[in-house]
């Protein structure tokens, strides 16, 4: 079981790793089980592959999610 603390810390460690790599939209912390994991969003399976299974200890998860792109706003 990973505390909260520690998966923050390594979502710290892991968003330095890896914010220059393409295709990785998206960090975050989720809940699994009775702990917390690191959630890495990826645009396609190649950059599934970037990403490591665990940082410090902490479960990394990762779920392809496509391109984020920012809603257009409406003009009436």
């Amino acid at each position: 079981m990973t505390d909260r603390a520690a998966a923050r810390a390594a979502k710290g460690v892991l968003a330095d790793q890896l914010s220059a790599q393409p295709g990785v939209v998206g960090i975050g912390l989720a809940r699994r089980d009775s702990g917390y994991v690191v959630k890495v969003d990826v645009a396609d399976a190649d950059a599934a592959g970037l990403v490591p299974r665990d940082v410090d200890g902490v479960r990394v998860v990762t779920e392809v999610v496509g391109v984020i792109r920012p809603l257009r706003s409406r003009t009436a």
